[in-house]
């Protein structure tokens, strides 16, 4: 038996042989490439949108005492 055919065994054996393990392992992966995802587009928004957001201008309308309320 090759190298191959018995990684892709162990990994079958070790993976999708137990149900439970296998929807952990794709709810865990689904998750995690949401968050990266959401993370990555965020931040390719913010740097395309530098400035024209109100996190970026609102210190020019808002006053002190506006801040401190929040």
């Amino acid at each position: 038996m090759s190298f191959g055919a018995r990684l892709s065994s162990g990994f079958f054996n070790g993976i999708f042989r137990r149900n439970a393990f296998f929807l952990t392992t794709v709810f865990a992966g689904a998750f995690a490439f949401e968050l990266a995802f959401e993370g990555g587009t965020n931040a390719m928004w913010d740097s395309w949108n530098k400035g024209r957001q109100w996190k970026d201008i609102k210190h020019k309308y808002m006053t002190a005492e506006e801040d401190e309320d929040e």
